[in-house]
Order: structure tokens, then sequence, then C-alpha cells
């Protein structure tokens, strides 16, 4: 099978152990995820599948999507609720001490969260798979070790309060790869001065994957048993949908392509459109930026090429054939 079936990643299970399990399910060893999701959070974890797995970089560069509990009044050495409480505050005499109603509290969390959209600073967790001389910082951390981490630059698109019900707080942030949710709860409650970490986190995006096409390992299963798994298997071509698309019309470019050779941007322009400007010459400075999805004269999807300016041709990026 090649592509990309949108998982629901159920709590109790490390990504790991999805791609372990789909490949007993699916009885194939070429599986790939897309972004490891914490063994308590759940929600959207593509995962591609032979050819398909030539897209985890791809994908895993794509923004994320989260709906997150944060609880104020706490902190944990895990940054979320699974973890060791190493300070509490009794959150009704934090806000009688700081002469705080809880509307004022409210509208200072929602200050507070929008300070963070933008460039943000984040120091990664102990509790984290990232590695420092060689070493998990979660098997340091395990080990009752704690090592300096250098704060690395993630981006939040957006952060939005759904809901607030103190001392808990419902969020929606959309943010970069790599961005640790848990560790932006315990930063918000910092900053508010009362502490805090994570209670729950849903994934609810990934790129072009979304919450409410996501099936869980039983239903894959269930599919399978029925012959049905086409019905979830997303082809490599349509997840970059966003790319532009051309299609081969020359026998003598379809030799080019069945090698995954480059070739002479005449072939391609002028008809790609966002390619050529207004009087249908070449948009040089387009073309340096863009990829595109190319299909030979059969319609078959080839891959994705990019335009090498040096050389005034097009260059193989990814080749699913």
């Amino acid at each position: 099978m090649d592509g990309i079936i949108n998982i629901y990643k159920e709590a109790g299970y490390t990504s790991a152990d999805v791609v372990a399990k789909l490949r007993g399910i699916l009885r194939q060893k070429k599986i790939g995820h897309t972004g490891t999701l914490d063994p308590a959070a759940e929600g959207v974890l593509p995962i591609c599948l032979g050819k398909g797995t030539k897209l985890v970089d791809m994908l895993t560069e794509e923004k994320k999507t989260y709906r997150a509990v944060l609880l104020l009044g706490r902190e944990t050495d895990t940054q979320d609720t699974t973890g060791t409480t190493v300070h509490e505050t009794d959150f009704g005499a934090f806000l009688g001490e700081t002469g705080q109603t809880a509307e004022a509290f409210a509208r200072k969390l929602s200050e507070t969260a929008a300070g963070f959209v933008g460039d943000y600073m984040q120091v990664p967790p102990m509790y984290s798979a990232l590695k420092v001389n060689g070493k998990r910082l979660y098997e340091l951390a395990r080990k009752g070790i704690e090592v300096e981490r250098k704060p690395r630059l993630q981006h939040i698109y957006r952060i939005d309060i759904d809901r607030v019900d103190l001392p808990r707080a419902e969020l929606t942030v959309e943010c970069s790869r790599g961005t640790y949710i848990r560790t932006l709860c315990h930063d918000i409650g910092q900053k508010l001065g009362c502490g805090g970490c994570m209670e729950h986190l849903l994934r609810t995006q990934v790129g072009p994957f979304l919450l409410e096409n996501a099936v869980t390992l039983s239903q894959v299963e269930k599919l399978r048993d029925e012959d049905r798994i086409p019905e979830i298997l997303v082809p490599a071509d349509r997840v970059l949908s966003g790319l532009p698309e051309f299609h081969s019309e020359s026998g003598e470019l379809d030799r080019f392509l069945g090698n995954g050779n480059p070739f002479d941007r005449e072939f391609l322009l002028p008809e790609a459109p966002g390619l050529t400007t207004a009087d249908g010459t070449a948009d040089s400075g387009a073309l340096e930026k863009m990829s595109v999805r190319v299909y030979d004269s059969s319609g078959r999807f080839v891959g994705v090429y990019r335009y090498d300016a040096e050389k005034k041709r097009w260059k193989a990026e990814k080749i699913f054939l």
C-alpha cells in the first residue's frame, strides 16, 4: 500500500506503538509517522505507508492545531498532570491575595496568552525525546538529572481562549512543528504568577489532515477485514494538492520522467499557472520559489520537481514511481 492514513491516536499509545500495531494490522513493514504525540495525548497522527513514507519530512513541517486544557495553580516535573507536582498554589487564595476577581483574571489570561503569539523562544522540557550528548532527555530526567537546554525558536500562529472555568482554561493553539504545548501551558502559568500545567491535549489538525476524518486502530482493523482500506488511504499527490500540477503531453518528456531525470523548463512553460507573467513570459522570481506536482502523459503521478535557476531546468525533489 502506498499513501497516508489519518489515524486517531488514542490515549495510552505512543506514536511508535501506533506504527507497530499498524504493521501488524496491514502486514506491511514500510510505515512511518509524521511527528510524535505524548502517550497521554490524543488526536490526529498521519501515518505514511510504502512510497508515502517519502512525505514524512514534508508532513512533519506542516502547521499543527491543538485543543488543550490548562490547569492553573499546579506545576509538575513533566509540565502536565501525569507528572509529580513540584509546586501548588491554592487558586482561590491566589486571587484573594492579588485582589483579582475571576473575570479580571480571565481577561489577564487572554492578554497573557496573546503575548505568546508570534515567534517564541521555548525551552524544551526535560521529559522529552530530544537528545543532549547522545542521551534522551527523558532518560536523564528519570534518573533525576537535569541538564541545560537551549531555547528553540517556535512560532505560534494563534491562541484562542475557548472557555474559562477557573482554575481551568480551554485553549486552541495553532503552531509550528516542534512546539511543546505542555511547555506553553507551563510558561503561561509562570507569566500569570500562579503556575500551570497541561491537563489534556487533543491534536485536531496536521496540515490537510483533520480530526473529523481520523480513524482509530480498531476501525482500521475492521476496514481491513472488509477489504475497504482504499477508502481511507490518501494518495500522496492528494496530500500535495496545494502545489501546482503539470501534466506531460510529450513522449520525449516521459522518458526523462520515467527515470526521475531533470528536464528543461521549456517543457513546463508557459502552460503552468503561476509560473508566467501577464505577458506570458517566464516569471523567474516565481520559478525559483516553486515546486510542482508532475504527471506523465498517462496521468501517472511522477513526483515533486523544483526549479533549478542556475541550470534553468526542473529537478526532482521526490519521486513516487
